[in-house]
């Protein structure tokens, strides 16, 4: 069979280096013109345990995650269930190579591509660690270079040399992205999986881009750091995980009582507790919508791919500023450690809208108005107190327990303020053809799975509605639904988290639900079978 989507899964122990051969072939391949898509597993151990990279290369563009297994490198001893279950009779298993670096060879030689583009990699990868290592090295690419011609595969793959010119980051680097282009200056953070990849490349960009980068003793204070960047006219980013965001959620309430912006990027693992913590799931949606005790709006968006972790991000350092509210970015293991090519972000049409006012002596940081959105000051910016308290204030921000009246007041102005947001909504988007009679609804990470299974039924009864924002639910949400003869969702949790929020909201009800909680995400083939 001619392949011109070809699938290769490497395999070893921690510690062997199975993400560096990741980085390295997924550079090697983007340069020499292939479309490329990779993501990986891996098991909550420094040493020991089964890690795992799945690429695709292919003549097109590819964003998702396959079962199909081509050619399989076995660099460790054992393969856990779920990788023997992907192994069929036509995957070529290769388990006799003497390293990680022979692998890369092989691939290399498969593909055709020239040893040097490799070589190069090699040279820039190891060159930090000296002239003996970079040679061992080149020995052993040079040995999996000649074992590849041993393998029999006949390929199809036509290289474009346009896609040279092409980025390729994983969704962890388009947050951070997004959030520069956003103009976040100011991020803080406790390390955890999957989102400290996030706070590390912000770290690592901090001097060039102006961003102080604080790694605080514990969530809570990061969340708190955070709320006093904002009050003093910085645009920060929260990053942290469900373990961490637990700990996060009284300073949470504590924004929606300042009425600050904040923005926090919660990337999804399973729990309860410690749970799977390198895994992937979407079962934080209610957490984020929940959480925090009193009453006070949110905004939720949820990406699926990296042009939207990208966008998105810098899209919710606008809504923030102008609504005043936290603003929640939803990522997972998946997309947050997943790497495909894509073009330049086109960043002509951004624009980063601020909201802050010049404050005089008769300033109201809280002063009711008809929209519940009261003139943000921030102090030293005119001649204005701009008082903040928790407890609940009148208009300057003075404690008050004036139950009457101005209690009531308060409370209705800040539920006020998403009922203009339909300016700003981000609409869903629908994949297919227009005359569908079944939906296949997604948000987050499932939206390029969900897509290209979609494509590759041939049905046209058959659309993909992807959600990008999924508080508050679009205005045309009820429309696009109704239209369907069947609604089925699909979503990396238990209970149907998003279904749920979609009967509780519009009362129309998904007849089917396809869920996957066991910490792996779902592949193209899994959706084909529903489609």
């Amino acid at each position: 069979m001619i392949k011109n989507d070809l699938a290769i899964v490497l395999c070893g122990e921690a510690g062997q280096g199975i993400q560096t051969v990741e980085n390295i072939l997924v550079k090697i391949i983007k340069q020499s013109g292939y479309h490329v898509f990779a993501t990986k597993e891996y098991m909550s151990r420094v040493r020991g345990g089964v890690n795992s990279t799945s690429l695709r290369i292919a003549s097109t563009p590819v964003a998702a995650y396959i079962d199909r297994i081509d050619i399989f490198f076995q660099l460790g001893k054992e393969l856990t269930k779920h990788l023997q279950k992907r192994i069929s009779s036509e995957t070529i298993v290769i388990s006799d190579l003497p390293n990680n670096i022979s692998a890369v060879g092989t691939v290399v030689r498969l593909l055709n591509i020239e040893l040097k583009i490799a070589e190069q990699q090699i040279k820039e990868r190891f060159s930090v660690k000296g002239e003996t290592v970079v040679n061992d090295n080149l020995k052993a690419l040079a040995a999996g270079y000649a074992y590849g011609d041993k393998i029999k595969i006949d390929l199809n793959l036509r290289s474009d040399p346009s896609v040279a010119q092409q980025m390729i980051i994983s969704g962890a680097e388009a947050i951070g992205l997004g959030a520069i282009a956003g103009g976040c200056n100011f991020i803080a953070a406790y390390p955890m999986t999957p989102s400290t990849g996030i706070f590390t490349f912000l770290s690592q960009q901090a001097k060039e881009f102006g961003i102080i980068s604080e790694q605080a003793e514990d969530e809570i204070s990061a969340m708190n750091m955070a709320l006093g960047a904002w009050y003093a006219g910085a645009r920060a980013l929260v990053n942290t995980s469900g373990g961490g965001y637990d700990l996060m959620q009284e300073g949470l309430s504590l924004a929606g009582m300042l009425e600050l912006p904040l923005v926090i990027n919660l990337a999804q693992r399973p729990g309860p507790a410690t749970g799977l913590p390198t895994r992937t799931e979407q079962a934080d949606l209610n957490l984020a919508l929940y959480s925090g005790h009193g009453e006070f709006p949110r905004i939720i968006l949820a990406p699926g791919s990296l042009e939207e972790a990208f966008s998105l991000t810098q899209k919710a350092f606008n809504l923030a500023d102008k609504y005043q509210v936290p603003v929640f970015i939803l990522s997972d293991q998946y997309l947050n450690d997943s790497y495909y090519n894509l073009p330049q972000f086109d960043l002509s049409k951004i624009k980063n809208e601020v909201s802050i006012v010049k404050t005089d002596k008769d300033y109201k940081r809280y002063a009711l108005t008809e929209s519940g959105l009261s003139p943000r000051g921030i102090p030293g910016n005119g001649g204005g107190l701009v008082a903040l308290d928790s407890d609940e204030h009148d208009e300057m921000g003075h404690i008050t327990e004036d139950l009457i009246d101005l209690r009531t007041k308060m409370v209705e102005k800040k539920l006020k303020k998403l009922a203009g947001f339909k300016v700003d909504e981000i609409l869903p988007e629908l994949c297919g053809d227009k005359n569908y009679s079944t939906l296949m609804i997604s948000w987050g990470s499932t939206r390029n799975i969900i897509k290209e299974a979609v494509e590759k039924s041939g049905k046209k009864e058959v659309a993909c509605l992807h959600f990008r924002q999924v508080y508050p639910l679009p205005s045309n949400t009820v429309e696009l639904l109704k239209k369907a003869k069947k609604r089925i969702v699909i979503e990396g949790n238990a209970a149907g988290q998003f279904a749920n929020l979609i009967k509780l909201i519009t009362g129309i009800e998904c007849e089917q639900k396809v869920l996957k909680y066991n910490g792996l995400p779902f592949s193209v083939e899994e959706v084909l079978q529903y489609v």
